[in-house]
């Protein structure tokens, strides 16, 4: 019986392409699960995004309203916007609700600094807790022009 086995050349030389070939597939198939299941926890969330109005203004004082809205324009009450420092400046960081219709409003008075001709704020959304949203793309800035009137 062992005689066999060792005068077969065969089975020693197809022996590492057969396990090459199986731990690739292996591989392939990890990989297809690893993608599925960190899809699942993706499912059922619906990413939020800012429409501010105006888009952009000039420093000093402005009064900004901001639309909390779903990927499909629909509004999201609830949901609390934060505005701060992007390359514009803020005194300090602002914070407002969203009521029913999606919008807050913001009392902003940024600033650029010298020789600036323009800048952003960034617009941030802590999503409300009920509605499965999250807010981890980057979302709509607003515009700060130096000389521009709103």
């Amino acid at each position: 019986m062992f005689e066999r086995f060792s005068d077969d050349e065969r089975a020693i030389e197809g022996l590492p392409v057969r396990l090459v070939i199986a731990l690739v597939v292996g591989i392939a198939s990890l990989s297809v699960m690893m993608n599925t299941l960190g899809g699942l926890t993706a499912l059922g969330v619906t990413e939020l995004d800012v429409k501010p109005q105006p888009e952009v203004v000039a420093e000093g004082s402005n009064e900004i309203t901001v639309t909390v809205v779903t990927p499909k324009g629909e509004p999201v009450a609830n949901a609390t916007v934060v505005a701060k420092d992007g390359t514009a400046t803020l005194s300090k960081i602002q914070p407002a609700k969203t009521g029913p219709d999606g919008k807050a409003t913001l009392q902003l008075a940024p600033s650029l600094g010298p020789n600036q001709e323009e800048g952003t704020i960034t617009l941030d959304v802590k999503p409300p807790a009920s509605g499965g949203y999250t807010d981890e793309r980057e979302n709509t800035n607003l515009l700060v022009v130096a000389g521009q009137s709103s």
